[in-house]
């Protein structure tokens, strides 16, 4: 096994040529200014699916709900997308994105976007989404591409299509902030079983080369799909749910990379992940920050990881989350210390 792992390592942490310099996404980095912003998806979409099929996309919150984002200071949201949609319809989709994009402008709000991901619901399906399970976390949420695919390069050129399709049709587009090509990848059990497709991906972005940067966020020490991510990123991306002292520790240690970083996940109140603590932080070391959570809806994110409430009652604290669906607000002290991260 560990002869394996050798082998996977010295196969696939080559670097590309065309990845950015140090030099290069530092003075673009610099161009930025103070990015704060949140994972976005509307409070009426149960996963990526629902969020950009035909059917149920709906601009009337996104407008509403980004409109609440703009009003606290807040400059960029990470949004996934799925490659069944753009399967089934590719101009649609892309029709779609743009849709999309001309909100989050109106707004003052640039667009990380998210094209894989390993986490949650695994055989994902068009059609119409589940109901969300009562007080169950992202209930919904649903993998893309899934199992089947992940493990069968025969059906990766539909994915090769969808990540240099999108690209493409977006490559100059000054409301993309950065595209990450896939998130948490050895997550749900995948491990180094990612790896393949994970340097495919890269390898199928960077033969595009948008004039944006490329990434993909390093995560809970997983070192081989990690040093992909490291040895491919224009910029370092990662995800922290832990308290301040912890966050402050892992920027230290990305700081040897001499890239920029943003955190594209954080904020759990559980785990003593809060705005008030960590932004501080983020503004220390001008560290990007993208909390988990804008509005509560049918992901169900203010509940906690592997602890449910079957009931669906509000519980006392929330884990992820800022708003309500009524534009109120779960926290003032929160909405405080946002807003004065951005002055």
């Amino acid at each position: 096994m560990k002869l394996l792992a050798l082998v996977v390592l010295l196969t696939f942490s080559t670097s590309f040529a065309q990845k950015w310099s140090a030099e290069k996404a530092n003075e673009w980095y610099a161009k930025q200014g103070t990015l704060v912003g949140a994972n976005f998806i509307p409070s009426t979409s149960i996963n990526q699916l629902e969020m950009w099929q035909a059917d149920t996309f709906d601009p009337t919150t996104i407008d509403r709900e980004l409109g609440w984002a703009e009003s606290i200071g807040m400059n960029v949201m990470r949004v996934y997308l799925h490659d069944l949609v753009y399967q089934e319809n590719k101009e649609g989709f892309l029709k779609r994105m743009d849709d999309f994009l001309k909100i989050a402008d109106k707004h003052h709000i640039k667009i990380l976007f998210v094209f894989f991901d390993s986490c949650w619901n695994d055989d994902p399906k068009l059609g119409k989404q589940p109901d969300p399970k009562p007080g169950v976390h992202n209930s919904g949420w649903a993998r893309s591409p899934g199992t089947k695919v992940l493990f069968d390069s025969r059906k990766w050129g539909r994915l090769e299509e969808y990540v240099k399709g999108t690209l493409k049709h977006f490559a100059n587009d000054p409301r993309v902030l950065a595209w990450d090509l896939f998130n948490e990848p050895s997550n749900s059990g995948y491990m180094d079983a990612c790896l393949p497709l994970l340097k495919k991906t890269f390898e199928w972005a960077l033969e595009v080369r948008p004039s944006q940067p490329v990434t993909a966020a390093v995560w809970n020490n997983h070192d081989l799909s990690n040093q992909i991510m490291f040895d491919n990123s224009d910029i370092i991306t990662f995800h922290n749910y832990h308290d301040a002292q912890n966050l402050e520790n892992e920027i230290k240690r990305l700081q040897k990379y001499g890239r920029p970083l943003i955190c594209s996940e954080y904020m759990a109140r559980r785990d003593n992940s809060f705005f008030q603590t960590c932004l501080p932080v983020f503004k220390k070391y001008k560290v990007g920050a993208i909390n988990w959570g804008l509005v509560a809806g049918k992901t169900n994110t203010i509940y906690a990881w592997s602890q449910p409430m079957p009931d669906g009652s509000e519980p006392k604290i929330w884990f992820h989350d800022i708003f309500r669906k009524d534009g109120s607000v779960y926290s003032k002290e929160e909405i405080d210390a946002i807003k004065a991260h951005v002055k």
